[in-house]
Protein backbone atom coordinates (compact mmCIF):
# COMPACT_ATOMS: atom_id res chain seq x y z
CA UNK A 1 0.00 0.00 0.00
CA UNK A 2 1.65 3.51 -0.82
CA UNK A 3 2.41 6.07 1.92
CA UNK A 4 0.86 8.76 0.07
CA UNK A 5 -3.08 8.68 -0.66
CA UNK A 6 -4.69 9.46 -3.55
CA UNK A 7 -6.75 11.99 -1.25
CA UNK A 8 -3.41 13.64 0.23
CA UNK A 9 -2.48 14.08 -3.69
CA UNK A 10 -5.65 15.89 -4.37
CA UNK A 11 -5.26 17.82 -1.30
CA UNK A 12 -1.25 19.08 -2.58
CA UNK A 13 -3.02 19.52 -6.16
CA UNK A 14 -5.37 22.21 -4.73
CA UNK A 15 -2.68 23.67 -2.63
CA UNK A 16 -0.43 24.01 -5.47
CA UNK A 17 -3.70 25.05 -7.48
CA UNK A 18 -3.51 22.31 -9.97
CA UNK A 19 -6.34 20.72 -11.61
CA UNK A 20 -5.70 16.97 -11.54
CA UNK A 21 -7.51 14.59 -13.47
CA UNK A 22 -8.43 10.82 -11.34
CA UNK A 23 -6.11 8.98 -13.79
CA UNK A 24 -3.19 11.64 -12.80
CA UNK A 25 -4.55 11.49 -9.05
CA UNK A 26 -3.41 7.69 -9.56
CA UNK A 27 -0.40 8.02 -10.89
CA UNK A 28 1.52 10.60 -9.06
CA UNK A 29 0.07 9.12 -5.60
CA UNK A 30 2.34 6.24 -7.20
CA UNK A 31 5.17 8.59 -8.34
CA UNK A 32 4.99 10.47 -4.84
CA UNK A 33 5.63 7.08 -2.78
CA UNK A 34 8.47 6.10 -5.14
CA UNK A 35 10.33 9.36 -4.67
CA UNK A 36 9.67 9.34 -0.89
CA UNK A 37 10.54 5.34 -0.64
CA UNK A 38 14.16 6.52 -2.45
CA UNK A 39 14.69 9.58 -0.59
CA UNK A 40 13.90 6.95 2.71
CA UNK A 41 16.76 4.68 1.47
CA UNK A 42 19.43 8.00 0.66
CA UNK A 43 18.68 9.06 4.21
CA UNK A 44 19.14 5.40 5.56
CA UNK A 45 22.79 5.62 3.92
CA UNK A 46 23.85 8.85 5.02
CA UNK A 47 26.33 8.25 8.04
CA UNK A 48 26.04 10.68 11.23
CA UNK A 49 30.15 10.98 10.56
CA UNK A 50 29.78 12.38 7.34
CA UNK A 51 29.29 16.07 7.45
CA UNK A 52 27.15 17.84 5.35
CA UNK A 53 28.47 19.33 1.74
CA UNK A 54 27.37 20.90 -1.12
CA UNK A 55 30.68 19.56 -3.16
CA UNK A 56 32.18 15.94 -2.82
CA UNK A 57 35.70 17.45 -3.96
CA UNK A 58 37.58 19.89 -2.72
CA UNK A 59 37.69 23.14 -4.18
CA UNK A 60 40.47 25.79 -3.87
CA UNK A 61 40.45 29.24 -4.79
CA UNK A 62 43.65 29.40 -6.98
CA UNK A 63 45.18 32.72 -6.66
CA UNK A 64 48.06 34.46 -6.45
CA UNK A 65 49.30 36.80 -3.71
CA UNK A 66 48.72 40.56 -4.29
CA UNK A 67 52.42 41.85 -4.63
CA UNK A 68 52.72 45.93 -4.87
CA UNK A 69 55.41 45.86 -7.88
CA UNK A 70 56.59 48.61 -9.28
CA UNK A 71 54.62 50.29 -12.52
CA UNK A 72 55.47 52.75 -15.72
CA UNK A 73 56.59 56.15 -14.92
CA UNK A 74 54.42 58.54 -16.99
CA UNK A 75 57.68 58.99 -19.62
CA UNK A 76 57.72 54.97 -19.64
CA UNK A 77 53.99 54.80 -20.37
CA UNK A 78 53.59 57.62 -22.80
CA UNK A 79 56.85 57.27 -24.70
CA UNK A 80 55.45 55.28 -27.69
CA UNK A 81 52.28 56.94 -28.18
CA UNK A 82 51.47 59.25 -31.55
CA UNK A 83 50.45 61.91 -29.65
CA UNK A 84 51.21 63.81 -26.57
CA UNK A 85 49.45 66.61 -24.71
CA UNK A 86 50.49 67.51 -21.16
CA UNK A 87 51.48 64.49 -20.02
CA UNK A 88 48.78 62.72 -21.58
CA UNK A 89 47.39 60.95 -24.99
CA UNK A 90 46.40 63.19 -26.94
CA UNK A 91 43.33 61.66 -29.39
CA UNK A 92 40.68 62.95 -32.07
CA UNK A 93 37.98 64.54 -30.56
CA UNK A 94 35.04 61.95 -31.81
CA UNK A 95 31.79 64.11 -29.89
CA UNK A 96 31.03 67.93 -30.82
CA UNK A 97 31.98 70.37 -28.11
CA UNK A 98 28.12 70.77 -27.00
CA UNK A 99 27.92 66.94 -25.99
Amino acid sequence: MPDISRDEVAHLARLSRLALSDAELDEFAGQLDQILAAVKTVSEVAADDVPPMANPNSVANVTRPDVVVPGLTPDQALDQAPAVEQQRFSVPQILGEGE
